[in-house]
Formats: structure tokens, sequence, C-alpha cells
């Protein structure tokens, strides 16, 4: 009974520090002659560190995507000879 209590307690602990990794939202977008195998492989890195591509622009090419900062860079170092921009996700506001 007790070794189940302590592995109760220790998978608890576990998930909550796993849960507790900071995830941005940010654009991403290439230069309209970026191939689509490159965006593609950035959404594959992206799924596979934990993160969740939320939306994907048909006029351009990029997507919105919720990773890490860890993830962020990955995708940052795979598409630098592509001319990748990651921005973070914000409101943008207009004043008349």
């Amino acid at each position: 009974m007790r070794f189940t209590l302590s592995f109760l307690l220790l998978a608890l602990f576990a998930a909550l520090c796993l849960a507790a990794t900071p995830q941005k939202q940010v654009i991403i977008s290439y230069p309209e002659d970026t191939p689509q195998y490159i965006l593609d492989q950035a959404k594959a890195e992206i799924i596979k560190a934990g993160g969740m591509v939320e939306h994907e622009f048909s006029l351009i090419k990029g997507f919105v995507a919720k990773l890490s900062t860890k993830a962020i860079e990955t995708v940052q170092a795979l598409g630098s000879s592509n001319g990748v921009l990651i921005e973070e996700d914000q409101t943008v506001h207009t004043d008349a």
C-alpha cells in the first residue's frame, strides 16, 4: 500500500513538472518561394516537441503554433537558410 501511494505521488509530481513547461503562441512565416516540405518539417518538429499547430494560413506560407522556447529555437535553426520569420502572436491595436 505504501509503495502504491509513493508511486502515485511521484507520478503526480512528474506530471506537474512536465505540464509546467511554458509555451508561447507564435506566428511562423516563410517567403513565398519556400518549398512546402520545409513547412511540413517545421510542423513535424513542433508536434514532436509537444507543441501544437493552431492555424494554417492560406494567403501566406505560414502558420500559428503554440510551442516551447526550445522548439522555437529548433524551428529557427531549421528555417534559417529559408528566411523563416518567427513573431510572438499578439493583439494589434490602431489609434484613429
